[in-house]
């Protein structure tokens, strides 16, 4: 992997990550911008502990662009657009219209291929190792920032996810706190590791799922499966085997494992609805240990979290989807509408030959 990090227009970062080692990356940006503003403000519910990103000027952002004026495709002649040069592996550059910025932490975007019409299922598997390792290094740049505490790594995928741009993409938000998913694993953590003197509810989770009737699939350094409370429809969460706490600590095994089995994994999700289906809205979401200190969860240490990735849709069945209505948005009680011993059985069925 080479990495060449330059500026855009208006004084953004932006990253390419190449294949290969010999690619010169010299395009400048030429489009006439101003500098960026924004008025992203964190602020603390004091009823709930958690917090909420106030960002009006994302009001202002691209939305559903034609093809021909998607701003995630190269620049071509004087169709100018985010990224200056002609073509481009993987590039990562902070979004012109954050939720988080400055003082209340950085949202960056991710391209994961110039194509247009591709999808991240539709990579080979030397450009889906890029995409992690633009992660990974993403994740340690980021967790040097005095602001950032936590860095969260996710695609949306699919216009009934809420997505504004076609252009396949993801986005990393570096948050700075700790956020309310991850401290309430924290104190499950640290409930579960006090209750049985010291064992370790990831590992605990993990061995009993490899052991149970939701695996999806599992190679020699990852496993897939179904949680036992999956939340929507089609869930799957991917641990590495080993644990780490974060990306950084994947070794170079598990790294090389990681292209195959998530390709499949996202390929079955396309074929769970059957053929002629449009394709499967997602969420891909990483959880990383926080780089916080973690004193509020007794005796947990960030050594003590397990690296996952949780995928799920929103598609309940062909043409439905699982709305987040009264129980859910009011209470945060889910209803799953899919037995996850059912969803498991769907995902090992549409393997591909």
């Amino acid at each position: 992997m080479k990495k060449t990090s330059t500026r855009l227009a208006d004084g953004r970062e932006l990253v390419y990550y190449d294949l290969r080692d010999d690619t010169v990356r010299d395009a400048v940006d030429r489009r006439p911008l101003e500098r960026t503003v924004t008025t992203s403000e964190v602020r603390r519910d004091p009823l709930l502990g958690d917090s909420v990103a106030v960002a009006s000027h994302r009001q202002g952002r691209t939305y559903h662009p034609p093809a021909d004026q998607c701003p995630l495709c190269p620049s071509d002649g004087e169709r100018l657009s985010e990224i200056p040069d002609s073509s481009y592996d993987v590039v990562v550059f902070e979004n012109r219209f954050p939720s988080l910025a400055g003082d209340s932490g950085r949202c960056e975007v991710v391209c994961f291929t110039s194509d247009h019409d591709a999808s991240f299922a539709d990579l080979a598997e030397d450009q889906a190792r890029l995409v992690l390792d633009a992660w990974t290094d993403r994740t340690s740049e980021l967790s040097h920032l005095a602001s950032v505490e936590q860095v969260f790594c996710f695609e949306n995928r699919g216009a009934e996810i809420g997505v504004t741009l076609g252009h396949p993409h993801g986005q990393i938000y570096a948050y700075p706190f700790t956020t309310p998913r991850t401290a309430l694993m924290l104190r499950s953590l640290a409930a579960h590791k006090d209750a049985t003197g010291g064992e370790n509810l990831f590992d605990a989770v993990l061995e009993k799922e490899l052991a149970g009737e939701r695996v999806v699939l599992e190679g020699e350094h990852w496993a897939a499966f179904v949680p036992y409370s999956a939340h929507w429809p089609y869930e799957v969460h991917l641990y590495p085997k080993r644990r780490v706490p974060d990306l950084l600590g994947l070794d170079e095994a598990a790294r090389t494992e990681f292209p195959k089995v998530y390709l499949e994994l996202l390929r079955r999700f396309d074929r769970i609805f059957g053929e002629g289906e449009p394709p499967t809205p997602y969420i891909a979401a990483w959880h990383q240990a926080p780089f916080g200190q973690l004193e509020e969860f007794d005796g947990v240490t960030r050594d003590d979290f397990a690296l996952h990735l949780e995928l799920f849709t929103i598609r309940r069945t062909s043409g439905k989807l699982k709305f987040l209505a009264g129980s859910e948005s009011g209470m945060g009680v889910f209803i799953n509408d899919v037995p996850p011993e059912r969803a498991a059985e769907r995902l090992r069925e549409v393997a591909s030959s």
